[in-house]
């Protein structure tokens, strides 16, 4: 299957999370999914988590990527995985945190690892490559094997 990539740069200003849910909000819709299907408003809210994750923890730019299925002729049909990718500079590893009642942060990647079907993040460069995938189709393929990245796959009981 094809797919066609799409970044954008984003700025270490907490102004850019506004822009960058508005750019990815109009790429998914140019992909086939529409503002008010489930799989993109998933995409958004982890897109907003892993940007926010970046221009605040790091202090760097970060290039945000969606990797979207080709789907020619089948606009609005949300079919395929879409890949999210925040990659900066800073070589910091991400850290889950476990906000407590009323805390105010420490709930991103908590969110993403609940959302996503499959995250992870690998080394880059200096810096760091944090990825998500999402199944926009009633059956996913199952889990990419990616060598040296750390993954997280959320478990899915079969019933056996």
């Amino acid at each position: 299957m094809q797919e066609l990539q799409v970044q954008l740069v984003v700025r270490p200003d907490p102004v850019e999370v506004g822009r960058a849910r508005r750019w990815a909000r109009a790429r998914l819709a140019w992909g086939g999914l529409a503002d008010d299907e489930p799989c993109a408003e998933v995409l958004i809210l982890i897109i907003s988590e892993l940007v926010t994750n970046a221009v605040v923890h790091t202090g760097c730019s970060a290039e945000l990527r969606l990797h979207l299925p080709e789907l020619p002729g089948r606009q609005g049909t949300g079919a395929g995985t879409v890949r999210v990718e925040v990659v900066d500079t800073s070589a910091r590893a991400p850290q889950p945190r476990h906000a407590a009642g009323m805390e105010t942060h420490g709930r991103g990647l908590d969110l993403v690892d609940g959302l996503a079907d499959r995250w992870g993040w690998q080394r880059e460069g200096a810096g760091k490559r944090i990825w998500c995938e999402v199944d926009c189709t009633e059956a996913g393929s199952g889990p990419p094997v990616l060598a040296g990245a750390h993954e997280h796959t959320r478990a899915v009981s079969t019933g056996t």
